[in-house]
């Protein structure tokens, strides 16, 4: 059994990847500071006997060091973030501060407390807009977006004192994940919850473009189950990794899907393809496989049915 703390904890992927420890036998401790985390994901977490939570800011001086230095956790899940590319262009200094510098904060907690391997959460957005596909671990790294460009820091930063400090550092580069618990209502949600919210509230939806736009699109179950592995898993080594299906899934293709569920809802509407966004996106998961014995298990039809079932 492990002990792993996970910041952002009560978050969309943080939640389910906290469950996914507890369910396989590790204890957890979690932090949040709920600027866009919810108490209620972690309701079952809460009533585990493996589980402690801790209110808190990741990026808050001293606060990580000073909980990592009491619990003394095996490894670190680094997922707490500022999750959107929007609002990094709105603020970039925002960004800065909870994308690069927490991501410091979390690596010298680490390296001060003896905390022996650390898994970031990363983004497939340092890839920028290329049409290098399937899109592979070594592909050239052109982030487009302060976001992006704050994961790739946050890469270099943790690898770099993995190297120097002994540590073992995975950086999970995150494809498009959608799942239970994603936040329909925020403005910078997936396409897919935004999708699902309108279908349940009885609305049609717009999709920009002929709809033959691609993303590889991965469920939030298959990403904690990589999360997983990354931190716990015996004779792991440091490095990158695509979390990622190797599929590519049209917007039309998910349309279908939930159309198939609401039958009565409005057609799809067709607006004007928006400037800047990126067509398509496909990564190869062959590396996640090799280094992680991490393969992709969740179909993105039986995701979204779980999804419309449940919420």
């Amino acid at each position: 059994m492990a002990h792993v703390l996970v910041t952002g904890a009560a978050g969309f992927i943080g939640s389910h990847t906290v469950d996914r420890l507890l369910a396989a036998g590790h204890a957890v401790t979690g932090l949040d500071n709920f600027r866009t985390g919810r108490r209620a994901n972690l309701a079952a977490a809460l009533a585990a006997p493996r589980f402690a939570f801790h209110e808190g800011d990741v990026a808050a001086p001293g606060a990580l060091a000073a909980l990592v230095g009491t619990v003394r956790p095996d490894a670190v899940i680094h997922l707490a973030a500022l999750v959107s590319v929007q609002e990094s262009m709105t603020d970039p200094d925002l960004n800065y501060a909870l994308n690069v510098h927490a991501t410091h904060l979390v690596a010298e907690a680490a390296r001060l407390h003896g905390v022996r391997r650390i898994v970031f959460a990363s983004s497939a957005a340092v890839y920028g807009d290329t049409a290098d596909f399937p899109l592979r671990e070594t592909t050239e790294k052109s982030p487009i977006s302060p976001y992006g460009a704050a994961k790739l820091a946050s890469e270099a930063i943790l690898l770099g004192h993995g190297a120097a400090f002994g540590l073992t550092v995975r950086c999970q580069r995150y494809f498009n994940v959608f799942g239970p618990r994603q936040d329909p209502a925020s403005p910078y949600s997936g396409v897919i919850s935004i999708f699902d919210r309108r279908y349940r509230s009885g609305q049609g939806v717009t999709i920009y473009g002929d709809g033959q736009q691609t993303r590889d699109f991965i469920s939030v179950h298959d990403v904690a189950r990589a999360n997983l592995l990354a931190a716990t898993a015996p004779a792991v080594a440091s490095g990158v990794a695509n979390i990622c299906t190797g599929r590519a899934t049209s917007l039309l293709e998910v349309v279908g899907v939930f159309a198939r569920h609401y039958p009565a809802a409005p057609a799809v509407v067709h607006g004007a393809p928006r400037t800047g966004d990126i067509l398509h996106s496909l990564g190869a998961p062959a590396h996640a496989d090799a280094a992680l014995g991490f393969r992709a298990e969740v179909s993105v039809e039986t995701g979204l049915g779980e999804l419309i079932r449940t919420g």
